[in-house]
């Protein structure tokens, strides 16, 4: 390991070469000039490391990872830039003799970041640092937008994905507990989970394919009822991959009378999409439609001011799994930028993030005017001449009763769930009373809560 870095007042030869060699200055130059030194040890001490030889100090490495991120630039090449750049060296506060540092720090620190749940500790620091400098000061107006993150899997086809998952559970198990796995598989195992089964020659018959599934199937629910049993190792059963194949097994097969059957739509069903996993390798990454945009993995959501006078500062960062609405996070991003301070008194959003609810709970709550505009009515009757839409029907939440055009009552109010796990109220009329097309009104909890404030 190097000696520990601190990022300091730049060395005065620094600041001679870098101004030299720059006389009108460049972005990193102007950056340092105006920003100082944003992260200092105090504000990182959670990801220092405790044991071993001294390290980089996050802080360094924190600035590091914001020039990688300006430039593109992989984990070596920015270890390389640190020794070879004179703008990068003045922005870190070192001097010209400083060597390049280690790739595999920058991979390490983020690495510290995620598993010390401090993701937002940088983003934090530097809000502090700016608002504190007055760059925040009269931020009235900000705008939230989301845009989609790719997660870092391979594509797999079904059969290719059952296969790997079952194979990252027996990997983990040969490298935890071999002898005990040894016990457990027969030797043709080897031969089919040992290769990763985007090398494998998958059969190209239909019903051949099929089998191949189902004899996967077998194999797992095997390895989980061997795992699960009384005379296994209890630690077992906490190995991430193993719960991960269980409710894998659970989302795509269906075990009956000892017949292992692999499920579709129509038999046996399907879990909702939110639900599916669908690499064993990033098991909360989901696949998602957006307008024309299809992809595997998450949704960043980012909040930044937008004042004509002030530049535009990022002021909260939200990662979700990809099927996670835009509408439930709005909340969350109103009591994060309470928590910091930086509650605007408008927030601008796009359709996905306003409902009625939010619209009076954002005033209500954190006196935010939430400006957006609002979701169209997506009801086939509004396209029907021949039908009244919801904007047709009295609803008397307090006594559960809607009353239609005609004046007449509904005879029954009942609570139930989509497929998809949206709460829903299915309201119905007497058959003679209305026409046909108004025998079945659904109504969703959400909007009903919202109408009736």
């Amino acid at each position: 390991m190097l000696p520990a870095r601190k990022v300091q007042d730049i060395p005065e030869e620094t600041v001679r070469v870098a101004k030299a060699s720059f006389p009108k200055g460049n972005r990193y130059i102007m950056f340092r000039d105006e920003m100082g030194v944003i992260y200092h040890a105090a504000a990182c001490a959670d990801l220092f490391v405790w044991r071993g030889q001294p390290a980089e100090s996050p802080g360094f490495l924190a600035m590091v990872t914001i020039l990688q991120f300006a430039e593109g630039l992989t984990d070596r090449q920015a270890a390389e830039a640190v020794g070879s750049r004179i703008d990068w060296k003045y922005v870190l506060g070192l001097e010209l003799t400083a060597p390049a540092i280690a790739h595999a720090s920058l991979s390490k620190f983020r690495q510290r970041l995620i598993e010390g749940g401090q993701e937002q500790l940088l983003l934090d620091a530097m809000l502090n640092h700016l608002k504190a400098r007055g760059w925040l000061k009269g931020v009235r107006r900000q705008r939230t937008d989301s845009t989609h993150v790719l997660a870092a899997i391979r594509d797999m086809n079904r059969l290719e994905f059952l296969g790997e998952t079952l194979r990252a559970a027996l990997n983990d198990l040969a490298s935890l507990a071999p002898d005990w796995l040894l016990e457990q598989v027969s030797a043709d195992w080897f031969g089919v989970y040992g290769p990763r089964f985007e090398n494998y020659r998958l059969p190209q018959e239909r019903t051949e394919r099929e089998a191949l599934q189902v004899r996967i199937g077998q194999d797992g629910y095997h390895l989980l009822d061997v795992v699960y049993s009384q005379t296994a190792p209890g630690w077992l059963r906490e190995l991430p991959s193993l719960q991960v194949l269980r409710q894998v097994w659970i989302q795509q097969y269906y075990q009956e009378n000892d017949t292992v059957h692999i499920r579709t739509q129509k038999k046996f069903g399907l879990p909702p999409n939110r639900l599916m996993i669908p690499s064993p390798y990033d098991p909360e990454a989901r696949n998602r439609t957006k307008r024309d945009t299809n992809w595997t993995g998450y949704t960043l959501h980012l909040t930044e001011t937008c004042e004509a006078q002030h530049p535009n500062l990022i002021t909260d960062c939200q990662t979700t799994p990809a099927t996670v609405a835009d509408g439930q996070l709005t909340e969350a991003i109103h009591q994060a930028l309470e928590r910091k301070g930086l509650l605007p008194d408008e927030h601008l959003v796009d359709t996905r993030y306003v409902d009625a609810e939010l619209l009076l709970s954002s005033r209500g709550t954190y006196a935010v005017d939430l400006i957006g505009p609002v979701p169209p009515n997506p009801s086939w009757q509004l396209k029907d001449e021949q039908a009244y839409d919801l904007s047709w029907f009295a609803i008397d939440w307090d006594n559960q009763r809607v009353t239609c055009p005609q004046g007449k009552h509904s005879t029954r109010w009942q609570l139930r769930q989509t497929p998809e796990g949206t709460p829903m109220i299915d309201v119905k009329f007497r058959q003679p009373t209305v026409p046909p097309v108004l025998r079945a009104l659904g109504v969703p909890e959400a909007r009903a809560a919202a109408l009736e404030v």
